[in-house]
């Protein structure tokens, strides 16, 4: 099964901020056979926080090595990285490491991101991304039209 890798903002954003838009297009992905794959997974536990950290220590999924290791897995193994970005009020430090560890390996990579003004707007961004649109259902469309094969 192909899969796509869903990078984006989470410490700072409530739970919901971080899952929803994830949660929506893992259902989308799955009616063409692909798999969505979420940093937040299996963290159900992080409901109760108001705000998500970057780190809990005494979780093993949310531990920093825990998230490190789970996430270079994800963004090295995935057949697409795609990155939401909308929204972001800071530069999300985990999801640019995850775009250099996707490119490392040549995965192609969708961004999405506005049109201008997103703290996210840099040089090497730019290069990177494969793909730039401005709304995640393009960037959806785009996904599956590169892994509709």
């Amino acid at each position: 099964m192909k899969t796509i890798y869903l990078a984006g903002p989470i410490t700072g954003l409530t739970y919901d901020g971080c899952t929803d838009w994830r949660e929506h297009a893992i259902e989308y992905l799955k009616k063409y056979g692909i798999n969505g794959v979420s940093p937040m997974r299996a963290k159900d536990y992080l409901s109760k926080e108001k705000i998500v950290a970057d780190s809990y220590i005494n979780t093993t999924l949310s531990c920093s090595r825990g998230i490190t290791t789970r996430d270079r897995f994800d963004s090295t193994h995935c057949n697409l990285f795609l990155a939401n970005l909308l929204g972001a009020q800071k530069v999300s430090i985990g999801t640019m490491i995850e775009y250099g560890w996707a490119d490392s390996v040549r995965t192609p990579i969708i961004t999405i991101i506005e049109k201008e003004g997103n703290p996210h707007e840099h040089a090497m961004l730019r290069e990177l991304t494969g793909f730039r649109v401005e709304t995640l259902e393009e960037g959806l469309y785009v996904a599956k039209a590169i892994l509709d094969i």
